[in-house]
């Protein structure tokens, strides 16, 4: 991989990825592709040394190779990372206020910038649980592909103090409109549903609808601007890109260590669901692995887990908003986020680690810290390690606009971040810090 086809593939995952359903759904395909075999959580697994598997469940996947000539006992270099990303998501009904248009409730899912999901096109993709006419249960994907919605800004002729601040309010400033004023009203939304699995699905008989998660998410491409197309702009960069990554590193890795990725649900919520980090689904697939737990106590010492999530780039406009002495750029390689209250995982030997494989590669890394008198944001990289019991750093590649509907990154940044990931995946060993104690 260079950076003449990393940023086309990462262009490709992230417009048939507007879920953490479809992103799941393609890394399978994916996985599929390269050997991998797919694994049922509800039945007996029969693992062998020297093969490839998968398991995936809402929306999360964990894949791992076990190394030809590597035993469990010698440890995973695991990769961890979230499938999910900030956008809003549909209410059950359409909204009853006798307005003209059909327009739809939304929720926010996460810490969305809600400003800039105004006057865009904005489609609909997720997954619907439906009853075929053979009175078979199924779950489906659906994916509009084109703009169905929009939510319109009010004319600055109409609050004359729009550009003093924006205050959004989600129930009543952020609702999609999809249609004019159509009869039937909460039917609408189950209709253009049906009409979009017949599409999608034309083999399969018609089906009553029973539910569904839906999502609205910016359609268009991604894209490489900048004069000199320095920079990348997509929808869902955090946290797709590292999701990308990490797979593409796996799967062309050798075959000579073992090594997982760990993709988790809903961080952008707080990671406690049945497939969040916060849930069973990593501690239970390891322990499936691995069996006893003297096997599993010694095997999770010997691991590392890289935590990959994007980081943030200092912002020209607003320098007083991050360290001036820790300045992050973009295209100036990854990022190794540093936390006192451990809201990042990184500490100096896992974060020593990590520069040494840099440095091995000819990248050069960066060092974020938060201002000391702002809140830091978190990862699933101390969730990950204290559930595990894994030492652990965190790391990403640096991002502008981050939650924002689109966000920027370097044209170099994913590639420079593949560099050191499948040399962490290939290195023979990983670099051990033994401690000293006083008087040794």
């Amino acid at each position: 991989m260079t950076i003449k086809t990393i940023v086309p593939d990462l262009f490709n995952f992230i417009e048939q990825s507007p879920t953490p359903f479809h992103a799941t759904s393609i890394m399978r395909e994916k996985l599929l592709a390269h050997d991998f075999n797919e694994l049922s959580e509800g039945e007996i697994w029969s693992l062998e040394q020297g093969k490839k598997y998968f398991v995936s469940r809402n929306g999360s996947i964990i894949a791992f190779s076990l190394g030809l000539s590597t035993s469990l006992s010698s440890g995973f270099r695991i990769i961890a990372a979230h499938t999910d990303s900030p956008c809003l998501q549909l209410k059950p009904r359409s909204r009853e206020n006798q307005s003209p248009y059909l327009i739809v409730g939304v929720e926010k899912y996460g810490g969305a910038i809600l400003h800039t999901w105004f006057d865009r096109e904005l489609s609909l993709a997720g997954r619907v649980s439906c009853v075929s006419s053979t009175g078979d249960s199924r779950c489906l994907l659906v994916d509009f592909k084109r703009p169905v919605a929009f939510i319109p800004s009010l004319a600055m002729h109409l609050d004359r103090s729009v550009n003093e601040g924006l205050s959004v309010n989600v129930q009543n400033d952020l609702s999609p409109i999809l249609a004019q004023s159509l009869d039937g009203r909460p039917l609408v939304i189950l209709s253009m549903l049906s009409e979009q699995i017949a599409f999608e699905y034309p083999a399969l008989q018609e089906a009553s609808i029973i539910g569904y998660d839906l999502f609205c998410y910016d359609p268009a491409k991604p894209a490489a601007i900048g004069f000199q197309n320095e920079f990348i702009a997509a929808p869902r960069l955090d946290n797709l890109l590292s999701c990308h990554i990490g797979l593409e590193a796996l799967y062309r890795s050798g075959d000579h260590v073992n090594g997982m990725l760990i993709y988790t649900n809903h961080e952008e919520i707080g990671s406690t669901s049945n497939s969040g980090a916060l849930g069973s689904f990593p501690d239970v697939i390891i322990s499936r692995i691995l069996g006893g737990t003297e096997e599993k106590a010694i095997c999770l010492h010997h691991s590392f887990l890289l935590s990959l999530d994007n980081a943030h780039a200092s912002h020209p406009n607003y320098p007083d908003k991050t360290d001036g002495d820790h300045q992050i750029l973009l295209n100036h390689g990854p990022v190794i986020k540093i936390n006192a209250s451990q809201r990042y995982t990184s500490n100096a030997q896992s974060s020593s680690l990590f520069r040494i494989l840099a440095s091995e590669t000819g990248v050069q890394t960066q060092d974020f810290v938060m201002r000391s008198d702002m809140t830091c944001g978190s990862t699933i990289g101390p969730i990950s390690s204290a559930q595990l019991g894994i030492q652990a750093v965190d790391v990403g590649v640096p991002t502008l606009a981050m939650h924002s509907v689109r966000e920027v990154t370097g044209a170099a940044d994913p590639d420079l971040m593949y560099q050191v990931i499948i040399h962490y995946f290939n290195r023979q060993m990983l670099p051990h810090f033994k401690e000293i104690q006083h008087g040794e």
